[in-house]
């Protein structure tokens, strides 16, 4: 896999107080994860080429992917395959890279969603929904403890456009 192909089609920056070691392990860590990001736990293997995974909070896998890169407490990224039948084959891997850097007294966090193709913005929808209210999370409980309970609805847009691919989704 050559990570140049993939472009970012989705792009958020967050500002936290904490330190970067504190937010690679929010990221990177099933403890942490479960607090902010809906139940779900983030299970990485802490290697390049390493098992990246995300339980639902049923204990099924959700996500999976490998570690493609990994500077902690810098850089890393995952591809990030939602388990959906024909969801891989149809659109192909998803990469999500973070970038942890110190910015004065907070650490600026930058996720990117990146893709080796164009997607629509109603495919994209889902993730744009999704990605500010779990940093969101994430940023709640670094500098409070405790992340807030953010109710979502489903994403329609992208759930309908999937269904209209033939791709089965929940």
């Amino acid at each position: 896999m050559k990570l140049d192909q993939f472009k970012p089609l989705t792009v958020y920056t967050i500002y936290i107080a904490s330190t970067p070691e504190k937010v690679w392990e929010a990221l990177t860590t099933a403890e942490f994860s479960r607090k902010y990001f809906s139940g779900f736990a983030v299970e990485t293997e802490p290697r390049l080429g390493g098992k990246f995974m995300v339980r639902a909070p049923d204990g099924s896998e959700h996500i999976s992917g490998e570690v493609l890169e990994y500077d902690p407490p810098n850089r890393l990224t995952v591809s990030w395959n939602v388990n959906w039948p024909d969801l891989v084959e149809k659109l192909g891997t998803t990469l999500v890279t973070y970038e942890i850097a110190q910015a004065g007294e907070a650490v600026r966090l930058t996720m990117s969603e990146r893709h080796d193709r164009p997607l629509s913005d109603d495919i994209l929808s889902g993730g744009r929904t999704g990605w500010p209210a779990i940093l969101s999370g994430l940023k709640s409980l670094l500098e409070t403890g405790k992340a807030p309970q953010i109710k979502m609805a489903p994403p329609a847009k992208m759930l309908d456009a999937l269904k209209a691919m033939g791709i089965k989704v929940p």
